[in-house]
């Protein structure tokens, strides 16, 4: 068994596609996934489970769809790869402000033609990176300020689900505590 971390999009943001985390966890545990924690109301779970990330996708979706009715986009990273991501932030300054730092996590890495067209809406404070699957960003002013993050997901043309540092890190130590 290996544990992995999911990262939801879209549920429980502005009163839509209402996800309990408890029930979450009850829907995860009825899939036979060991350890299934939640963190924070935003989707996001560590559980320990068998099988490749493609087929836990697969049950996850379905079982997701089943319960609530729809079925919410998913990234399933397993506790390497998220240590990875961390290690490989750009940006380690920006580490004392974690509400400022901001990692997308992607179903693909994008062409460099579409991290172009994005750079172009970077505000002059504002620092960007692309490492592989994960895009960075550092904005200090605030992301709910940045037109780069409110059109990052959209000009990348892959889809993505994106989460401040501090949510990175207490993801990665619930990982590390399950392993």
């Amino acid at each position: 068994m290996r544990t992995w971390i999911g990262l939801f999009r879209g549920i429980n943001v502005g009163g839509h596609h209402k996800v309990p985390m408890k029930d979450l966890v009850t829907v995860l545990r009825g899939l036979g996934f060991e350890e299934v924690r939640s963190y924070i109301q935003s989707g996001n779970v560590v559980f320990r489970a068998s099988g490749t990330a493609a087929a836990l996708i697969e049950d996850i979706g379905t079982a997701v769809s089943r319960r609530f009715g729809f079925r919410p986009f998913l990234v399933l990273l397993d506790a390497k790869q998220l240590a990875q991501a961390a290690a490989a932030n750009p940006f380690p300054a920006a580490q004392a402000r974690p509400q400022s730092l901001h990692l997308w996590f992607l179903q693909k890495a994008p062409g460099s033609a579409s991290l172009e067209r994005l750079q172009a809406l970077r505000a002059a404070s504002e620092k960007v990176a692309l490492r592989g699957k994960v895009l960075y960003l550092y904005a200090p002013q605030g992301i709910g300020r940045s037109k780069f993050a409110a059109r990052a997901a959209t000009l990348l043309g892959v889809a993505a689900t994106a989460r401040n540092w501090r949510t990175v890190t207490e993801l990665l130590a619930m990982a590390r505590s399950a392993a």
